[in-house]
């Protein structure tokens, strides 16, 4: 039965676009590769190498069609396993946890060690936290590191 649905994509009204598109080019090529042929056979040489590329032209848009199609199956498919997949998850930890799994992780805002004993570890941490809380700015707009307690006694 899922197998069915997953084919269903298919036929969404891209699809049907595509589906047509592809039969329209291939149609074109080979009356091209055809129409080639008979200019070969009139005398024209360099059209029996056309005549050669424009089937091998139907070829490759038939094997991106099938791969293109192929695809979306199975995107579909891991979309329907992940779904399953991510409802088993959220019913876990919806039981396990009160907490909403809408909320997202805050940022750390201090360091994770001690950069007391580094100024110039601590100046980086600082900058690099400081870019962390602005994400959009740019590194002229940085107002330097803080005045350390040192230097203002």
């Amino acid at each position: 039965m899922r197998r069915l649905g997953a084919r269903r994509v298919l036929l969404t009204p891209r699809w049907v676009a595509v589906h047509a598109s592809v039969l329209v080019l291939v149609a074109a090529f080979l009356a091209l590769g055809r129409w080639q042929l008979g200019r070969a056979a009139d005398g024209n040489l360099l059209s029996y190498g056309y005549a050669i590329q424009w089937p091998a032209f139907a070829v490759f848009a038939v094997w991106v069609w099938i791969a293109e199609m192929r695809k979306a199956l199975r995107s579909r498919a891991v979309d329907d396993v992940d779904l399953g997949l991510r409802t088993v998850i959220e019913d876990q930890t919806t039981v396990l946890s009160p907490r909403s799994t809408a909320e997202k992780p805050r940022p750390r805002v201090q360091a994770a060690y001690d950069d007391s004993d580094d100024p110039q570890l601590a100046a980086y941490n600082h900058y690099l936290s400081w870019l962390n809380a602005h994400p959009h700015a740019t590194p002229a707009d940085y107002p330097g590191p803080p005045a350390s307690k040192e230097s203002s006694s």
